[in-house]
């Protein structure tokens, strides 16, 4: 059962860009914690400090000022190896555009991050045998060694899913997951970030542009300007796994 305790806590962040001699404020003393458990969708239009707010919380990019906290440690006291470690061990990211290697296998990207493992040197076995389960929970089996170019685009997310799932993460980032998807596809995806946040507990924070997608989260933040205008609990919470029954039955995505 799940703790309840703070997976991620931004205190006063800000982040300013200089351009030439102007400065540009991305986010403006943004405070905000997220629970163990949560599923949270993150919503605001162009230029509102979403994208520069979700490239802090993955480690991408520092503050300006103000504090973030992953699991109480501050990880603006951190070196880039440490924040190497953090981003592989504790956050799991998954991109609109996929972000596969070209020319490899499902196998070989979803064991990708094993690679980069400093703590742990796993045999050629068991990245395979780990790749394999992490494929397998999101529904590729026997797709092991089909490359990239092989694979519909909801196969090659759900191989990006896997990746992200790979190394056990506590925290799943996902950037616009179903953006490039059809409708049937991005409820399958949705449902997989579901089922992970129910049956793995594993956080997740989600950014959409999509009042529907926002829907199947627990918790919907809304930005603007810079700051946060909206932060509530989403009400008739939709269920993937529910839509999708209703719906009519589709062939299965060609190779």
């Amino acid at each position: 059962m799940p703790d309840n305790k703070n997976v991620l806590e931004v205190i006063e962040l800000e982040k300013t860009y200089i351009m030439g001699e102007v400065k540009v404020p991305a986010l403006r003393g943004v405070s905000l914690s997220i629970r163990d458990g949560e599923f949270v969708a993150i919503m605001g239009p162009s230029g509102s400090g979403k994208s520069t707010f979700m490239n802090i919380l993955g480690c991408l990019d520092r503050p300006t000022r103000g504090k973030y906290l992953i699991e109480d440690t501050d990880v603006s006291r951190l070196s880039k190896d440490q924040l190497a470690d953090i981003r592989n061990k504790k956050i799991g990211f998954v991109f609109q555009g996929y972000n596969l290697l070209s020319k490899t296998t499902a196998l070989e990207n979803a064991e990708l991050p094993l690679y980069y493992n400093r703590e742990i040197s796993y045999s050629t076995k068991e990245k395979n045998r780990m790749a394999m389960d992490a494929l397998d929970s999101v529904g590729l089996n026997g797709r092991y060694h089909h490359q990239t170019h092989q694979l519909s685009g909801g196969q090659q997310q759900r191989v990006a899913i896997a990746r992200a799932l790979i190394n056990r993460p506590s925290l799943i980032l996902a950037d616009e997951p179903t953006g490039n998807l059809d409708s049937i596809t991005s409820l399958e995806i949705i449902k997989i970030f579901q089922d992970m946040n129910t049956s793995r507990n594993i956080t997740v924070v989600l950014v959409t542009h999509s009042d529907e997608i926002s829907q199947y989260a627990k918790r919907l933040v809304v930005f603007r300007d810079g700051k946060i205008k909206d932060d509530h609990q989403v009400n008739n919470r939709l269920y993937a796994e529910d839509v999708l029954k209703e719906m009519p039955p589709v062939e299965e995505e060609a190779l």
